[in-house]
């Protein structure tokens, strides 16, 4: 776990409990992720300059459900150019699906890709003069893992092979944070304020309609429920607490490099301070 045990083991719950918890307030910080590097070849996906400006780490495709080599290490540049901390985004190899298709392998299988993609990323990293700090699955894998504990713990198994200090992000109180601790991984809760949540604290189907939030106003104000009151509301009306390390903007959203600006604004205006994972003090 990162920081003080009490700050970073985070959960999901229908229960609202008080913001102050062991009887005392949480530190305000937060870090602000997005999913970039999706680009490959002749496709351009997302606006991955817009995004750098705002976030604090980069979550990038390491080219099974995108990116490619050149989109890898452009982005990479990118990200250190802006002070941006740099993640791989492993996905199932699914580049005609862009990854959000549920596939069937073994956790053999699992554990082999994943470790195959992070390590692409940390090695184009440290040629270009940084380093990996944090894994993030992508799509139905990312969403697979956090109710699957043999998918989740071959992820997890993947991801030590490269580095334990690696920080692993998934949903909160999910099956994937469960074996990233296991295997002796630094785990990040992630929420997401673009996103509509179902009422067991998963993420609504993209199918839903609205379940892609594209009102800036909106997904700030959820983002700074989400820190200042553990709260978010499910599509059916009910309440969630939900308690995150870090906030996710999709690379993909229409206007994400507006989006993630406004929501950062929005977030420090609210007195949470925006920092990279491991950066917090």
């Amino acid at each position: 776990m990162l920081g003080e045990p009490d700050r970073w083991d985070r959960g999901v719950s229908r229960i609202v409990m008080p913001f102050c918890l062991y009887n005392r307030p949480l530190t305000m910080f937060l870090d602000l992720n997005a999913d970039v590097g999706e680009s490959f070849g002749a496709y351009s996906m997302g606006n991955d300059t817009g995004l750098m400006r705002s976030i604090t780490s980069a979550s990038i495709a390491a080219g099974f459900h995108a990116g490619d080599p050149t989109v890898l290490r452009d982005t990479i540049r990118l990200a250190k150019m802006h002070g941006v901390a740099v993640g791989a985004h492993p996905g199932f190899p699914d580049l005609a699906g862009f990854g959000r298709r549920e596939m069937r392998v073994t956790p053999q299988e699992a554990e082999d890709f994943v470790l195959y993609q992070v390590a692409a990323v940390a090695g184009v990293a440290l040629a270009g003069g940084t380093r990996l700090r944090h894994v993030k699955p992508h799509g139905a894998l990312y969403n697979m893992a956090a109710r699957d504990p043999a998918l989740a713990a071959a992820i997890a198994r993947g991801v030590a092979a490269i580095d334990r200090s690696l920080v692993l992000y998934g949903l909160p109180d999910s099956e994937l944070l469960n074996a990233g601790r296991a295997a002796g991984l630094r785990v990040a809760a992630e929420g997401f304020a673009d996103r509509a949540y179902a009422p067991d604290g998963s993420l609504a189907a993209r199918s839903r309609p609205g379940s892609v939030i594209q009102d800036p106003a909106l997904v700030v104000s959820r983002a700074i429920r989400m820190v200042k009151e553990q709260l978010v509301i499910a599509v059916d009306g009910s309440a969630l607490t939900i308690r995150v390390d870090t906030i996710c903007v999709h690379g993909d959203t229409p206007g994400a490099g507006t989006l993630a600006a406004e929501l950062r604004a929005g977030l420090e205006s609210a007195g949470v301070t925006v920092k990279a994972i491991g950066d917090h003090g």
